[in-house]
């Protein structure tokens, strides 16, 4: 959880929304957040500055204070997000394998590997294969 508000909060520092949620692989979150921080700080600096002249430092507080305000919901969302998927970061999506489902053993080297694999990761012997000892 640490780990994706420091990205997000680093990537609000260089003006890039959704580091966070980029870093826990919300990729639908990441985008719509880069899209409205930067669609809105394109229609802040066309109507309260001069888009040619316009540099960062020369920006009125009517344009940088929103887009600061977005950048800090931002990593707030990106906090929420982590906090909610529980792990942190680098969410593993997908159907997970029931833990309670025996392993089984190899008929060659006798280690235990998934039963839902055709063969043994360890010694790459079959599941059929006779047990040599």
């Amino acid at each position: 959880m640490v780990v994706a508000v420091v990205v997000s909060v680093v990537g609000a520092i260089i003006g890039v929304a959704g580091a966070g949620h980029v870093y826990l692989r919300e990729w639908g979150r990441a985008f719509a957040w880069f899209s409205l921080v930067l669609g809105a700080g394109l229609v802040l600096i066309a109507s309260f500055a001069d888009p040619e002249t316009a540099t960062v430092s020369s920006l009125p507080l009517r344009v940088t204070g929103p887009i600061i305000l977005l950048l800090t919901l931002n990593t707030v969302d990106a906090y929420y997000v982590a906090r909610r998927s529980g792990t942190g970061g680098a969410t593993r999506r997908g159907p997970t394998r029931d833990e309670s489902a025996p392993n089984v053993s190899c008929p060659s080297c006798g280690r235990e590997f998934d039963p839902e694999l055709s063969f043994c990761p360890w010694c790459a012997g079959s599941r059929d294969d006779e047990r040599v000892e």
